[in-house]
């Protein structure tokens, strides 16, 4: 058997199991057991997740209330050659969870960052909910209060992507009746609670039917990720949205270049590409008299 390879100095952000100990990967492991020092969210939790893998290493807190004088506390000790790993309760570090103060400053001095790939809830959610995965947002948790996630909600009302959200569970009923209230009894939502663990459970309906579900039942407990469906084609945007409104939130939300968000908006219209094209431009212009696309550029920007 060959030796263990030896850790180099840098900052490790570690997966760590979201409820199932067994999801842990080999390396996870080994980089817990070889690196100077593990910066948790909190230490005890962390602690026991060591003290079943028999790690005996030193911890040290680094959570939200922390985090701006513990990073460059880490940041300091990294930068004279310690092997410092960061670990999250559950997850992975950075993901709705303190994590990406001590990454931005690890980059600014050119400390070497290494990410252990690991569980993620969301990610286990998406891909067993039976929503559409070709295309979503994770949005980690929302507002609390009700007009604040009434607003979010009503931004992704035409969205076209799967909606991914962390919740609370004494919040979970509130906010699926906000979602009916936004967007619709009908749209489609999957509650995905307690993943990996022994009451792991999917609450797959419309969101009216989670409703009537929950009001049929007591306090959900545990992790939650909810899940919201994209719109259907009769909620999708139509002509009454402007071209290149559109095109905004096809950049925005799925991240498109502008040539294949034309592409995309040309076919939900049933109309040319060029046609497409000239109004957006003239809209970009503020002017409708934006200079016409000869054959020529049209077949370059399009083919």
């Amino acid at each position: 058997m060959t030796a263990e390879r030896e850790l180099a100095p840098g900052l490790y952000l570690v997966a760590t199991p979201i409820g199932n100990l067994e999801d842990i990967t080999l390396r996870a492991v080994r980089v817990l057991k070889q690196c100077d020092l593990i910066a948790c969210e909190d230490t005890r939790q962390t602690q026991k997740l060591l003290n079943h893998f028999g790690i005996e290493k030193p911890t040290i807190s680094y959570h939200e209330h922390n985090e701006a004088s513990r990073a460059a506390e880490l940041i300091e000790k990294l930068a004279h050659g310690a092997r410092i790993a960061v670990v999250s309760d559950a997850g992975m570090p950075g993901v709705s969870d303190p994590g990406f103060r001590i990454v931005s400053l690890a980059i600014e001095n050119s400390i070497a960052i290494v990410p252990i790939p690991g569980p993620a809830a969301f990610v286990s959610a998406l891909v067993a909910s039976g929503l559409p995965i070709e295309s979503f947002a994770f949005r980690g948790f929302l507002p609390p209060k009700s007009g604040a996630r009434k607003r979010v909600l009503e931004r992704i009302k035409e969205s076209l992507q799967t909606q991914v959200f962390y919740e609370a569970p004494h919040r979970i009923r509130e906010t699926l009746e906000d979602v009916v209230g936004a967007l619709g009894s009908n749209r489609r939502a999957v509650i995905a609670r307690e993943l990996t663990k022994v009451h792991e459970e999917f609450l797959r309906g419309t969101a009216a039917e989670l409703v009537a579900i929950l009001n049929g039942r007591g306090e959900l407990k545990g992790e939650i990720v909810l899940l919201i469906g994209p719109a259907s084609e009769a909620e999708a945007p139509t002509a009454a949205t402007s071209i290149r409104d559109r095109v905004a939130q096809l950049m925005r939300e799925e991240k498109l270049d502008a040539k294949a968000a034309l592409k995309k908006v040309a076919k939900e219209r049933s109309i040319s590409k060029s046609e497409v094209y000239r109004e957006w431009q003239a809209t970009k212009a503020g002017s409708s008299t934006a200079r016409p696309i000869r054959s020529a550029d049209r077949n370059a920007r399009w083919e």
